[in-house]
């Protein structure tokens, strides 16, 4: 028993210095991994390092710059404390758990330069990035590149960025990208490098494409703005809205001019080539090809679209004037009063939504735009739609006449009531009933007859009717008046043969 407390002793006592050393580098490095973190947070917070990285990492969050005070100092900690741990190892003389500490700390000391080499050449990409940014982002802002921007476009800029502040965190981001690679290769990350080289490089040949197609299209806009403005204004001078407005086309065109409307259809015109030109400038087949073929297309298109639009525009501008004249020459002849004489009111009534003289000036109107449109759908060769405006014009052409037929039919069936009450005959009021009602019943078969309107169906009703009153007027005849008759057709031969000899 003495023999192994002896024992115990002297091995404890043999390890007691390095015990306390090992404590003691323990408290020491313990504290000193607190300063240096704590230095670390500091300094971050100082040279406001935590903002932009929080600003990079989390955007719109500025209160997560306390996090990355927190990542810095906890990095600082646990690395010094490491090491303090391999030392309180090796005091301790605990190989087989400092060697792997060991290659493992030998490792990160290796990598240390490639992370250092990377860290100045991202600071020298963000220092060059915003550079560049602040210079491209005031030397617009003092050319009121926004400002100008709006007016041309007439788009107005509702929350976010301004188009200045988006070309400048464009370029800024471009820098990095460009970076990429060499701080990629700086940590010596292969596996990520090359697609990233790849991208770089594929990005960096289609600039060029993209600059020029972007320069076409600016300058293009540019042209196509000046046009439209210069075309818009000279026509005003010259009085072209003026004489829209007394050709009734303000109506048509609606809050639009008609100096601004052709500046538009000029503008439109010269942007579509332009288009055309960015598009193969940026050389990408797949795309552009298709976009640029829908392109020519349409700028095919142009010259009947645009003699499409003269025909009705030409028809409407003089379907306005005919209509009116032939409204107002109505309306001084009396037509308004056309219903009173048809018998179909007492009194010319003022009530009505709109005259009979301002309603064939409308149907005037649109039987010009009926032909108008006929003829600008053959010049945009849509022949199938031709056709069936030309069957609807034809179709109404028969309406209307049977209309006006109807019309004659009252006329005359009033004319000949009236003559037949103003002669004063015996039973003139039942003949004069008779007569009118004969006179708009055969009117009324023409007017559906013309109309088109189930011929067959007039026809019979027609002929069943007059079969009527053909058979009606022999009944009567033969049962109530064959006596008159016979005395009647007995006086017809003796006057006959009276003259004969």
């Amino acid at each position: 028993m003495e023999h192994m407390m002896h024992e115990l002793s002297r091995v404890l006592g043999s390890q007691i210095p390095s015990l306390l050393g090992a404590m003691l580098l323990l408290i020491m490095g313990w504290t000193l991994a607190h300063i240096l973190a704590s230095m670390g947070r500091r300094l971050v917070h100082q040279t406001s390092l935590d903002m932009r990285v929080a600003g990079w990492l989390f955007p719109g969050e500025p209160t997560r710059a306390h996090a990355v005070q927190q990542w810095v100092g906890n990095i600082l900690f646990y690395l010094v404390m490491l090491l303090v741990l391999m030392g309180v190892l090796q005091i301790l003389q605990l190989t087989q758990v400092n060697e792997p500490l060991t290659r493992l700390l030998g490792q990160v000391f290796e990598f240390l330069p490639r992370l250092f080499s990377a860290a100045i050449l991202a600071g020298v990409a963000w220092a060059l990035a915003t550079i560049l940014r602040l210079t491209v982002v005031k030397t617009l802002t003092s050319m009121r590149f926004d400002e100008r921007f709006q007016d041309q476009t007439a788009v107005p800029v509702e929350g976010g960025w301004p188009l200045s502040r988006t070309i400048g965190e464009t370029i800024y981001w471009l820098v990095f990208l460009l970076f990429l690679p060499a701080i990629l290769g700086a940590l010596a990350i292969e596996g990520l490098l090359e697609p990233v080289k790849d991208m770089t490089n594929a990005i960096l040949q289609f600039l060029p494409n993209l600059f020029a197609a972007g320069l076409i299209l600016a300058i293009g806009w540019v042209m196509a703005r000046m046009i439209q403005r210069i075309v818009t204004n000279m026509l005003g001078a010259v009085g072209t809205d003026q004489f829209a407005e007394r050709a009734g086309l303000d109506r048509m065109l609606g809050e639009y001019r008609l100096s601004q409307m052709i500046g538009i259809l000029l503008y439109v015109l010269i942007l579509i080539p332009v288009l055309i030109g960015a598009l193969n400038a940026l050389q990408l087949e797949a795309i552009t090809t298709p976009a640029s073929n829908m392109l020519e297309t349409m700028l095919g298109m142009v010259p009947d679209l645009v003699g499409a639009g003269l025909i009705v525009f030409v028809a409407y501008a003089i379907g306005r004037v005919v209509a009116t004249l032939v409204s107002r020459l109505l309306a001084g002849i009396g037509f308004d009063a056309v219903l009173v004489r048809l018998g179909l009111a007492q009194e010319q009534a003022a009530g009505l939504p709109t005259s009979p003289s301002s309603l064939v000036g409308t149907l005037l109107f649109v039987a010009v735009m009926l032909f108008a449109s006929v003829e600008a759908a053959d010049t945009l060769g849509l022949e199938q739609l031709a056709d069936l405006i030309a069957g609807f014009t034809v179709w109404a052409g028969h309406i209307l006449l049977g209309l006006v037929i109807l019309g004659i039919g009252l006329f005359f069936a009033n004319l000949a009531s009236t003559t037949i009450r103003a002669s004063g005959a015996a039973q003139a009021s039942l003949m004069a009933m008779i007569a009118r009602f004969t006179i708009i019943v055969l009117a009324t078969a023409m007017a559906l007859r013309q109309m088109g309107l189930a011929d067959e169906i007039v026809n019979l009703a027609f002929g069943l009717t007059l079969g009527a009153f053909a058979i009606a007027f022999a009944l009567a005849v033969g049962l109530g008046g064959k006596d008159i008759v016979a005395q009647e057709l007995r006086n017809w031969l003796e006057s006959t043969k009276r003259r004969e000899s």
